[in-house]
């Protein structure tokens, strides 16, 4: 018996893919991350994870958007340099440029036995006695200022330290590692020149020198005086002492050293100095930029 047709056909209904549960896609996505960042070369310097709230292509999860941007680490630095070679300058002009905590060890032992913190009250013992103050009490101090909030937070330069091989050496055991070994180099006769030069104010403190900075007032170049320290023969010393040491430092620290020729102008130097911390950063946002793309 023929049916009766009505002109109406139903559709045929394809069967649709089955959706793989979250769990397989999630495996799925993660593979896929983690071969990525196998293939992908290991970035020059150290980066973070920086929350951005509310962005665009942020995975939403039931709370805020939020998305993980890889951010460069503040800049580490280094400088080293023998008596008289201008380190002083030029870290001023870069804490200026760059926001960097500024540490010096001399300057951090000073301060840590005026506080009378434990570090300081074993160092002026050895002080009060003339004796040098040994390499494990000031690392310690080094290593203890630039784990603190601010030097995590804006960085560090390092000024005058280490040394010497040991005391890199255990910079290096406490994972303190720069990102730039800064070295200015001057001739010993130009540095001699500059040490034996050097006068004091009592009265301000200030530090004139007779032929590159010479004293306002005759009233002020009266009451001058040498340090004790500053004479040739004292400087020489010195110097001798600086370059023993200074080569095995700069073999911890010879793929991220960069020589300076500091007998210019304050400014031709800082302009050396600022070129290599100005491509540093480039490289931090541009490895950033392309983990985050």
């Amino acid at each position: 018996m023929a049916m009766a047709c009505s002109g109406h056909i139903p559709a045929v209904t394809q069967p649709q893919p089955r959706t793989p549960p979250l769990a397989c896609r999630s495996r799925k996505t993660l593979s896929s991350r983690l071969r990525f960042l196998r293939e992908d070369p290991a970035p020059p310097r150290r980066l973070r994870a920086s929350p951005i709230k509310n962005a665009p292509f942020a995975r939403r999860s039931g709370g805020p958007a939020v998305v993980a941007m890889a951010k460069p680490d503040p800049l580490r630095i280094m400088i080293s340099g023998a008596p008289a070679s201008g380190k002083g300058t030029q870290c001023e002009l870069i804490t200026k440029k760059y926001g960097l905590v500024h540490v010096a060890a001399g300057d951090l032992l000073r301060a840590e036995v005026a506080a009378g913190s434990e570090n300081g009250k074993q160092a002026k013992e050895y002080m009060e006695k003339g004796q040098l103050v040994p390499n494990e009490i000031v690392v310690m101090m080094v290593k203890e200022r630039l784990l603190q909030s601010d030097s995590l937070e804006n960085g560090w330069l390092l000024d005058g330290y280490p040394r010497s091989l040991s005391q890199a050496t255990a910079l290096q055991a406490f994972g303190l590692q720069a990102d730039l070994f800064i070295l200015l180099e001057v001739p010993e006769e130009i540095l001699v020149e500059r040490v034996v030069g050097r006068r004091l104010d009592p009265v301000t403190g200030r530090i004139y020198h007779l032929k590159y900075s010479p004293p306002e007032t005759e009233e002020i170049a009266a009451r001058l005086t040498q340090r004790f320290d500053d004479t040739e023969e004292k400087v020489k010393l010195r110097l001798r002492t600086h370059h023993q040491n200074v080569e095995a430092v700069l073999s911890m620290y010879k793929d991220i050293t960069i020589k300076v020729n500091g007998d210019a102008p304050k400014e031709d130097v800082f302009a050396q100095i600022d070129n290599a911390l100005s491509k540093l950063l480039e490289e931090g946002k541009a490895t950033s930029g392309s983990l985050a793309a």
